[in-house]
């Protein structure tokens, strides 16, 4: 065999195996990685979707909590003036389907609208357990109900109970508060999360409210509602909001977010499990694209450079030498660069086209980085979110290892939030938590981090580094309580609220983030139970 025609078979298959296992390697990378976070963000609208649904929940629980309180309704001494309260509430908060006083022998003696008013309900759950206390219904038909407030519509409506025991000033039971929302609002909340998603990358989406009690379908598409929905690990993949390819019943392969209501603060939640899927086909084509293109550069580079080989193979021993000696490299894993070769004009193109190879396989890994960054951030504010907590949380513990200091973890729950909502709107609340988000940005320092958790609940991480850390943190701390008491201008509306913090140092106070941020939150509620607006900080190690 010819001494060139050796060196160009040579070269034909160093090219290959160079490309080919850059290609291999890089593009597996991505393909995983890239599969993961699209995952993630499908898990994240269903965690976005639960949490709007028990925030919205634990509104309505205390609404009907606070009216419990009121004399008229305890004492049931004016019913007049009792069914006037009722029915403004209705008016002002229409998913509230129908409100009623009811006496201790579970008549009822004040409603809105004067509606089931004298009939007798002791043997409807709404009574019978908000006689043993707060009660939180799934949903269900009333047949009662549903003839007076949905007269010529052949489809019925379905409710869910929130009830109260009604006590006089001697502590003697006088019976229940009980009340029924239309289960439409949970649409609505559903379809105002999928409303921001609008885009290819959320083609074909699908969400599934599964109830608690018998895994029924309470909305999802027409097909399901009403339906059993099992699926193989639904009740842990909910519990822990994680994603899956999953087969469906239809034998279709879908990507499948889980996420469950589990109640916030003293609202205990209804249990519901929400279920998002995007057929796997749709939810990867943006994978398939990147990875058909990075194939077709792969195999057109290929076929350029076994052209030239012929060439290039006189005088490639050597040059060839050190550029599969760089390839190897790469090959297991080394951040090395492609030899530049001079003087030769085609083993030049070679060694540059190489490197161009690598910048573009390096700039495709660096978008992912980026995309990744996005993933892990909260859309309405740009603040990091849960996802990215536990990668950002390790990664600080381990600098500050590094270069000594401490951490200072503070828990940050607006006051009044629930207000602003009510009042103006969910819009209002959104443009609220944008301006919340910018002004604790103001603050934050270079090493400092910021979090979105979830609802109005804010998580910030504070790196401290001198000699009286604990002084340091609450320094910034306050600046942060100042800057949440001045007023926020929300479309011509100027409000005012304030926040409460609550914090722990590490590491003195846990080793671990989850002890960490336990103690925070614990020092939060402490915050919300002293009055509000102010910092508590928790100083005892814990477990």
């Amino acid at each position: 065999m010819r001494l060139t025609t050796y060196f160009s078979l040579i070269f034909a298959v160093l090219v290959i195996v160079v490309i080919g296992s850059a290609t291999l390697l890089i593009g597996q990378r991505i393909n995983d990685d890239f599969k993961s976070e699209i995952g993630a963000g499908l898990a994240s609208t269903a965690y976005q979707i639960a949490d709007k649904q028990d925030y919205y929940m634990y509104s309505r629980y205390n609404e009907i909590l606070v009216l419990s309180k009121l004399s008229s309704l305890r004492l049931q001494s004016n019913l007049q003036e009792t069914e006037i309260v009722l029915d403004e509430l209705v008016k002002n908060i229409p998913s509230f389907a129908w409100i009623g006083v009811v006496d201790i022998m579970g008549v009822v003696v004040a409603a809105t609208g004067g509606n089931l008013a004298g009939v007798n309900i002791a043997e409807r759950p709404v009574y019978k357990e908000g006689m043993k206390g707060p009660f939180v219904g799934d949903v269900h038909e009333a047949v009662l109900l549903n003839d007076l407030l949905n007269k010529g519509n052949k489809e019925p409506l379905k409710f869910v109970d929130i009830s109260m025991p009604l006590y006089d000033d001697n502590g003697n039971q006088t019976g229940v508060l009980a009340s029924h929302l239309s289960s439409k609002w949970s649409v609505e909340l559903r379809d105002s999360v999928l409303e921001g998603l609008k885009g290819s990358t959320y083609d074909e989406i699908e969400v599934f409210i599964v109830s608690r009690l018998d895994n029924t379908v309470l909305s999802g598409p027409d097909a399901w509602t009403g339906q059993q929905l099992v699926l193989e690990g639904m009740e842990e993949r909910a519990e822990n909001n994680e994603w899956a390819i999953v087969k469906w019943p239809d034998g279709q392969q879908y990507l499948t977010g889980y996420s469950k209501s589990g109640g916030h603060l003293n609202y205990p939640g209804l249990g519901w499990k929400i279920i998002v899927r995007q057929p796997a086909s749709v939810a990867f084509l943006p994978v398939s694209s990147l990875m058909n293109h990075m194939i077709n550069i792969t195999f057109l580079l290929i076929f350029i450079f076994v052209i030239l080989a012929p060439l290039l193979s006189k005088q490639v021993a050597k040059p060839i030498s050190r550029i599969s000696e760089a390839a190897n490299r790469l090959r297991f894993g080394e951040q090395v660069a492609i030899p530049y070769t001079k003087g030769i004009k085609e083993l030049q193109i070679l060694s540059s086209s190489l490197r161009a190879l690598i910048a573009e396989l390096t700039k495709t890994e660096t978008e992912l980085e980026r995309m990744e960054d996005v993933a892990r951030r909260d859309k309405l504010t740009g603040l990091l979110n849960r996802g990215g907590l536990d990668t950002v949380l390790h990664k600080a513990m381990r600098r500050t290892e590094v270069w000594g200091g401490e951490l200072a973890f503070f828990y940050m729950d607006l006051d009044g939030f629930k207000g602003v909502n009510d009042t103006y709107g969910h819009g209002a609340g959104d443009m609220l938590l944008q301006i919340v988000a910018e002004r604790l940005r103001d603050i934050a320092r270079n090493d400092d981090y910021l979090f979105r958790i979830g609802g109005d609940e804010f998580l910030i991480v504070l790196t401290v580094a001198g000699d009286d850390a604990v002084h340091e943190a609450e320094e910034v701390a306050f600046s942060i309580l100042r800057a949440m008491r001045k007023p926020f201008q929300l479309d011509g509306q100027i409000v005012t609220i304030s926040c409460s913090l609550g914090g722990a140092m590490w590491p003195a106070v846990s080793p671990n983030p989850e002890g960490l941020m336990k103690a925070a939150d614990q020092a939060l509620y402490e915050s919300k139970d002293k009055g509000k607006n102010q910092l508590t900080l928790y100083e005892s190690p814990v477990e």
